[in-house]
């Protein structure tokens, strides 16, 4: 008996000191997103303050950096294309950002996540150290230089790049097969802009920031590989909910077989995709540029230190999927005067940006996109236009004054989809709003 004992004991002992351990191993580290958060400004990079910077804004900032730099190849207009690397680590990760030229919100943090690991004795010392001890880290920022310089999406030679995984006719698609190659990173980061009209679900929310861990097949299934891109993903979105809540949202992952995306994941390394919306007022998406900062800074410190692993399927899955049901102005409940007849609609308007000459700034053209019953979608701007009636700006010569319209400006019938915005809503006499090219005055 006293030996049965003693063995139940020396049994009880090694079970508690395994489970001890267990719960050191499990023992999450420090969630530095709150401080990154609080204290972006200190690490944002100055000179960059809007979306339609170039190529040549870019480079002198790179080239001052104190870390290994090299120009790994270069556009099709032959402008250089960089590799920034840090840190030292068995685990490597690659992270490249505007492959699409008119998507910048990411490059945007790179040069502020540059910044932050240039920084000391400020709080973070461990969170770099933890980073760059345990991974080697590879940047490749603005992949798409000759699209920024005309804002727009594709290359040089017109052709979306990323589309271009399986032909490899651009010769940024080339380079960034290359470095998948000779990296073999076990983590690629491909960063995005979208739409800011999505919607994160059936919900009047901007999806500001969305996620996705790309299929590598039709099926969508889940290997090893792109269930840890999942893990990570639901780290990175967990640091995001306090700063966006319901703003957060997950890509369709629907598989491309011509995108980067899904074919780094099936060539064997952990894609994880984000994709920048919009938030409300943020045109310039320096709020949003934070929100990246933030984010990729923790899924590089959940992979340095592996603290994503306990992160499973069904928290990814509760991130809502990207919609459609935003416009940028919704009116609801309008009145329409036909010969005497009212009837009730609701107006959906979208601004349309263009970019002006070198597309160092933009222009905005209204579109009415539907007319209706549009019960079932939001405006991320809203009137409720109940009891008010859409008159034409003919009608109002003293706005026209006040103005300075042109004629074109001046809609003088009654509205149809796919012109411009401009009108008037009234309560009998009395002018309530006026919508000038979408905008309400």
């Amino acid at each position: 008996m006293v030996l049965l004992l003693k063995r139940l004991n020396f049994a009880l002992t090694a079970y508690f000191i395994l489970l001890s351990m267990s719960l050191i191993a499990q023992k999450p580290s420090k969630d530095f997103s709150k401080q990154l958060f609080e204290q972006h400004e200190t690490f944002k990079e100055k000179t960059i303050t809007h979306r339609r910077f170039k190529h040549k804004d870019m480079v002198p900032l790179i080239k001052k950096l104190p870390f290994e730099k090299t120009v790994v190849g270069k556009s099709f207009e032959e402008r250089d294309i960089y590799q920034i690397k840090l840190g030292n680590g068995p685990t490597k990760i690659l992270l490249w950002s505007q492959m699409h030229g008119d998507e910048p919100t990411a490059t945007m943090a790179l040069l502020d996540i540059f910044l932050f690991f240039q920084g000391k004795n400020d709080g973070f010392d461990a969170l770099r150290e933890s980073i760059l001890s345990r991974s080697t880290i590879y940047f490749v920022p603005m992949l798409n230089p000759d699209g920024a310089e005309r804002y727009q999406r594709r290359t040089a030679t017109e052709i979306d790049m990323n589309r271009d995984a399986l032909r490899f006719q651009t010769p940024e698609g080339k380079l960034l097969k290359q470095l998948q190659d000779d990296l073999k990173p076990e983590f690629s980061f491909n960063l995005h802009d979208k739409n800011t009209r999505y919607s994160a679900g059936r919900s009047n929310k901007q999806a500001t920031v969305s996620f996705l861990a790309t299929a590598y097949d039709f099926e969508r299934s889940w290997n090893p590989t792109r269930t840890k891109a999942m893990q990570v993903i639901c780290q990175m979105s967990e640091a995001l909910q306090g700063f966006i809540p319901g703003h957060l949202g997950r890509w369709n992952d629907e598989h491309e077989p011509r995108a980067f995306g899904d074919n780094v994941s099936k060539w064997g390394s952990s894609l994880i995709l984000i994709e920048s919306g919009g938030y409300k007022d943020d045109v310039e998406k320096q709020f949003i540029r934070k929100l990246n900062f933030v984010a990729i800074l923790t899924g590089l410190q959940s992979i340095a230190e592996e603290s994503y692993t306990h992160h499973t399927l069904a928290t990814y899955e509760k991130l809502p999927n990207n919609e459609r049901y935003l416009y940028d102005l919704l009116i609801r409940n309008a009145e329409f005067d036909y010969k005497g007849k009212i009837v009730v609609k609701d107006i959906a308007i979208d601004l349309i940006e263009k970019n002006t000459r070198k597309a160092t700034s933009f222009t905005i053209k209204s579109v009415i996109e539907d007319m209706g019953d549009l019960s079932t979608f939001w405006g991320i701007k809203e009137i409720d236009a109940t009891g008010l009636r859409v008159r034409p700006l003919a009608d109002f010569p003293d706005l026209i004054k006040t103005y300075a319209l042109s004629k074109e400006d001046i809609q003088d019938k009654e509205l149809n989809l796919d012109e411009k915005a401009n009108f008037v809503l009234t309560k009998g006499k009395e002018v309530k709003y006026v919508i000038l090219n979408g905008h309400i005055k």
